[in-house]
């Protein structure tokens, strides 16, 4: 009996209530403004109302300087009335160029007043810290998580590419607790279903946000990716009657941990092709299909 695995729901997101299945991610956000505002309405539209930033986008995907992206989601913000109050806005910080992580008390509640700034904000609804730091004590930064809370500047809090020891740690801390984690996870990344990050999730109650579900778009063409893997995702394309990209979306989401898979496009019709990926059932036969394409090596 191959038991279909159930299709994706909305996630809960700690005290902000449900989520999309998907998420729009802003560190492509680098070209015009009008492009940016038509991808973000499309997302919203589409269900992602989980908008995630950073203060370091901008660095790269042809952004000009440090919060660059936090800036173009700003104007998008300021010229659509009532986007604010349709999406959960979520972003990080913690890394600075050079030094190159601070997750030090004063440094995370200046990074997170300079964030509302640049986005024209009065409160994020999630902030996470981006990286760890190693050279900081977790209380400290929950003295940090605090002081932005009290301050109604921050509603809820996570860590990206955590690690779960470091993950629990911090957690102990913070007087709510944390409620996500954001770890890379794709079909070509499996890390977090073997390093204890979504056991952690599953255990703690923490929503994991997996950035790359699509590795970067290589799962979407199929670049660099081991052409065992392709033939999968394809056949299962060609059986759902979607595109390669929705069906690694799909594999993403069916984990039980409740991922939310953050997508980068910039493209507004891609966008309603990946929200398809809620509409797949995978099976068993066809996640572990995945899984020992990519890992090149028979289950055991």
């Amino acid at each position: 009996m191959n038991t279909p695995l159930k299709l994706a729901e909305p996630r809960t997101l700690g005290s902000l209530g449900d989520v999309g299945p998907l998420s729009i991610g802003c560190w492509r956000l680098t070209g015009s403004d009008s492009n940016n505002s038509s991808v973000i309405s499309a997302a919203i539209d589409a269900g992602m109302n989980l908008v995630d930033n950073a203060d370091v986008y901008g660095l790269d995907w042809g952004g000009t300087h440090f919060g660059a992206c936090e800036e173009a989601l700003g104007r998008v913000l300021a010229t659509t009335p009532g986007l604010r109050d349709r999406i959960v806005l979520a972003t990080k910080g913690g890394i600075i160029p050079g030094v190159p992580y601070d997750s030090s008390s004063a440094y995370l509640v200046s990074a997170c007043e300079a964030s509302l700034s640049r986005m024209g904000v009065d409160h994020v609804d999630l902030y996470q810290i981006h990286r760890p730091d190693h050279f900081t004590h977790p209380q400290e930064i929950a003295s940090a998580f605090a002081s932005l809370h009290s301050r109604g500047l921050v509603r809820d809090f996570g860590v990206s590419n955590y690690t779960a020891t470091q993950t629990l740690a911090l957690n102990g801390f913070v007087e709510n607790g944390l409620v996500s984690v954001q770890p890379q996870f794709s079909a070509i990344h499996l890390d977090p279903m073997r390093d204890g990050i979504f056991d952690l999730c599953q255990e703690a109650a923490l929503t994991p946000l997996a950035w790359s579900p699509l590795a970067g778009g290589a799962l979407a063409t199929g670049t660099g990716v081991r052409k065992e893997l392709v033939k999968v995702l394809d056949d299962l394309a060609l059986r759902e009657g979607v595109t390669r990209a929705a069906v690694a979306i799909a594999f993403v989401l069916a984990h039980p941990s409740q991922p939310v898979a953050i997508v980068g496009t910039q493209n507004a019709n891609r966008i309603a092709e990946l929200a398809l990926a809620t509409t797949i059932s995978l099976s068993r036969t066809d996640v572990y299909s995945i899984v020992q394409a990519s890992d090149a090596r028979p289950l055991p």
